[in-house]
């Protein structure tokens, strides 16, 4: 019995043999620890819970269901949610792409505070863009009442309804697609633009026909991003009186508490959103485009404006002041005619405490919930983390909306000790956000080299000593990215907290919404610029700091 050893492996030496079920497992799955990927299957079958409950109810109701399903209703349902994602998606193409290629491949002024201001829109929630919109431009808003004096004006077009939606939700949106095409033309390679200015074509031929077939892919992904925050949207429809499925299931939930209807509608609605995953999935195995590595790093020829360039500050201009300056300037005006009218409820420090608690506390676990899937997608490949990876991406089809409702239902029959507390609603935020924080562990993993971890054991440390002293320190900045954007869009949600919140407690959120339902448009102010400020910072520090990582 001379032959070798299995390292980490414990042969049988008499009746002292000490047996572990971990010997019968098979060999790929015994290199890591049992306890990962134990961790791994539980948060992803968490992650699919709530698609299990709502089917379960929807089958329990039986016909009512599948009438639910197929009445002319929900038809009609469909397709006025389909015409709002094909504009709204259209719309944040036509603005995003132009405004990433003038502030990545121009002589435009100020092009950096431009980027920034671009994004920043994605730090007003729907329902506070609706709000300042309505107050604005609505019936007896505020354009109404400067012009009715002057010019005698006493009604401005109707602004709700899809024209309002659509308005809204572009200039909310549009960043996810601004986004991604910006940080793809970062890393284009510039060989073939150059190749086309060196034949004569002007910088919009070489933009239309060589840029713009590169950045197919980075528009369909934000496009879909795009698409499906506009068939999640719950506040920006619903204070704007459009009925897509989200507001149709939340009246049904809330009012009619009819949960057979709403489960089969959310059923309907997850279907949706499958379905442009999936269309998005096969548009990007036609087209790929792969930089090189250094790509991002090479100086490229700015393309000079001349007689444009005033045209273009004025169109970058325009749409930073419609999607940022008017919800800011609307809302710091209100917040000063209630300070001047001696309104005493403007500030709702609670409501901003419970904000900060319970996203802080989603940040947390959403992390936590991330790293063993993150672990396993990058260092064993295969069907299984594969699969594990993808069921953790069921929250990210899934609007708020529906994860309260499948959660309610668990919570109702299953789990009535947390129901209503901020524990079910943490695990709705972690359901909700674990793809993001995914997403980035998985590509700061991707950077270290597992040799490293290695040679730490190999020195006597444990697997876990080596992975929090080697390994976590590598991945910090992934990690902290990752806490910041659950963070932020923690504090934004509102479907998920409306329903499965605490009884009588309160976010920003949600005093926001209460406020703007009323029509107390200077209570929801103050809430709202503070919720803004809470995730514009954030926001600035992770869009300049991928700007100097490039």
């Amino acid at each position: 019995m001379n032959g070798p050893r299995v390292i980490g492996e414990q042969l049988p030496a008499g009746p002292g043999f000490s047996w572990s079920p971990r010997r019968f497992l098979p060999h790929w799955l015994r290199r890591e620890p049992l306890s990962l990927w134990l961790a791994a299957i539980v948060v992803a079958g968490a992650a699919a819970l709530p698609v299990l409950y709502l089917a379960v109810r929807a089958a329990e109701s039986g016909d009512s269901a599948i009438d639910s399903i197929f009445d002319g209703d929900t038809a009609a349902i469909l397709w006025r949610s389909i015409q709002l994602i094909a504009l709204v998606t259209l719309g944040s193409v036509l603005i995003a792409v132009p405004l990433a290629w003038l502030t990545v491949r121009t002589d435009l002024p100020f092009r950096r505070a431009w980027a920034v201001a671009s994004v920043l829109p994605l730090a007003i929630p729907s329902y506070v863009g609706a709000l300042a919109f309505i107050s604005a431009f609505g019936p007896k808003g505020l354009l109404q009442g400067w012009l009715e004096g002057p010019f005698g004006l006493e009604r401005l077009p109707d602004l709700y309804g899809l024209t309002g939606a659509t308005a809204v939700l572009i200039l909310l949106s549009y960043p996810y697609v601004f986004l991604t095409v910006r940080a793809t033309l970062w890393r284009l390679e510039p060989e073939m633009e150059e190749a086309s200015w060196s034949l004569g074509r002007s910088p919009w031929q070489t933009f239309r026909r060589v840029t713009l077939p590169l950045l197919y892919p980075a528009i369909g992904a934000g496009a879909l991003l795009v698409a499906l925050y506009t068939l999640s949207d719950f506040g920006a429809v619903a204070l704007l009186q459009y009925d897509t499925f989200t507001r149709v299931i939340f009246n049904e939930y809330n009012s009619a508490f009819n949960r057979a209807s709403a489960a089969a509608l959310s059923l309907v609605l997850l279907g949706v959103a499958v379905s442009l995953i999936l269309i998005e999935a096969s548009a990007r195995r036609r087209a790929r485009y792969y930089a090189g590595a250094n790509a991002a790093r090479r100086n490229r020829r700015i393309v000079r404006l001349g007689r444009w360039r005033t045209p273009a500050t004025i169109f970058s201009g325009v749409v930073t002041f419609l999607a940022l300056g008017i919800p800011v300037f609307v809302l710091v005006y209100w917040l000063a005619r209630g300070v001047n009218a001696g309104e005493s409820q403007l500030f709702d420090w609670g409501a901003a405490y419970n904000s900060v608690q319970y996203s802080m506390a989603a940040a947390v676990a959403t992390v936590i919930a991330a790293v063993p899937i993150s672990i396993l997608s990058v260092r064993r490949p295969g069907l299984l983390s594969a699969g594990l990876e993808r069921f953790s991406y069921v929250g990210f089809a899934m609007p708020g909306i529906a994860v309260g409702l499948g959660l309610v239902f668990f919570g109702i029959r299953y789990a009535t000790g947390i129901y209503q507390t901020v524990y079910l609603l943490v695990f709705a935020y972690v359901v909700l956000f674990l793809p993001v924080a995914v997403g980035s562990i998985r590509s700061s993993l991707l950077q270290v080299n597992p040799r490293m971890e290695e040679a730490a054991m190999s020195l006597g440390r444990s697997r876990i000593n080596a992975f929090l002293t080697v390994t976590v320190p590598v991945i910090r900045p992934g990690l902290a990215a990752a806490a910041i954007m659950v963070f932020l869009l923690t504090m934004k949600e509102l479907p998920a907290t409306l329903i499965l919140g605490p009884i009588e407690s309160r976010t920003l959120a949600t005093s926001i919404w209460t406020a703007a339902e009323e029509a107390f448009f200077a209570r929801s102010a103050a809430p709202s610029l503070l919720l803004i400020l809470a995730s514009a910072a954030p926001m600035t520090f992770l869009v300049l700091r991928e700007r100097s990582s490039n």
